[in-house]
């Protein structure tokens, strides 16, 4: 408890107060009490609205819709198939988590001492859980505007780096070996649109299961894009 009452310092001390974090991301909230519930692990309070997880499924809706819209400006002529592609690689866990530890965020988490840290994927995964869980925060204290402001500052600022290729097919052809599952079948599903401007429709199937389809504007892209959609469905951490 005495780690808790620590960290809710942070936040809490005074209710004028402006914390460490606040200066770091440049906006003030009004409400305290948000910013501390995106910083409250459930593992030390159960009850939904007093844990990050409500505001960590807001936040992930609000940072799709506004980097959606900033790649519709980015790419004028871009299909579904390139756009769904690169708001993938910004939206994804390990990419956020590496926003979350630009902003040092895994500082002020508060969280019960059983929950081990020291282990990779569970505290990437907690760097990505609290970004979301601030920019929820954010969005209910003061609206799209500082979420817009804080987005384009961290994930659009930075978007190259996660624009660079990920292997997403090896990934799952590794994950299904690290299983003991099946190879993972690529299935050109449709192809449609003139021969100048085709789209293909890609769907993997393992073993009896078919997965959610991936489109792309060519057939390396489709297969990228419907290989992390099976990982997602499959629950692999990647």
């Amino acid at each position: 408890m005495k780690l808790f009452v620590k960290l809710k310092q942070y936040f809490l001390d005074k209710s004028d107060s402006v914390s460490i974090l606040e200066k770091k991301i440049n906006y003030i909230f009004h409400n305290k009490e948000y910013l501390n519930q995106a910083f409250t692990h459930k593992s030390l309070n159960t009850e939904p609205r007093k844990n990050y997880e409500r505001l960590e499924f807001l936040g992930d809706a609000v940072i799709d819709i506004i980097v959606s819209r900033e790649l519709m400006r980015d790419f004028p002529e871009g299909d579904e198939g390139l756009l769904t592609q690169r708001r993938a690689a910004l939206v994804q866990k390990p990419y956020l988590a590496s926003i979350g530890h630009l902003l040092d965020l895994m500082d002020y988490l508060m969280i019960e001492k059983s929950v081990n840290l020291e282990i990779e994927k569970i505290a990437e995964k907690q760097q990505a859980n609290l970004f979301e869980a601030l920019i929820g925060a954010i969005y209910l204290d003061g609206g799209i505007e500082p979420c817009r402001k804080l987005i384009l500052e961290t994930v659009w600022t930075y978007r190259h780096e996660a624009w660079k290729t990920t292997n997403y097919k090896g990934k799952l052809i590794e994950y299904c070996h690290s299983k003991n599952i099946e190879n993972p079948l690529f299935l050109v599903k449709d192809i449609t649109g003139p021969d100048h401007q085709r789209t293909f429709e890609i769907q993997v199937k393992i073993g009896l299961k078919k997965y959610s389809s991936g489109m792309g504007t060519n057939k390396k892209t489709a297969e990228q894009l419907a290989a992390k959609l099976a990982l997602e469905e499959m629950g692999a951490s990647f």
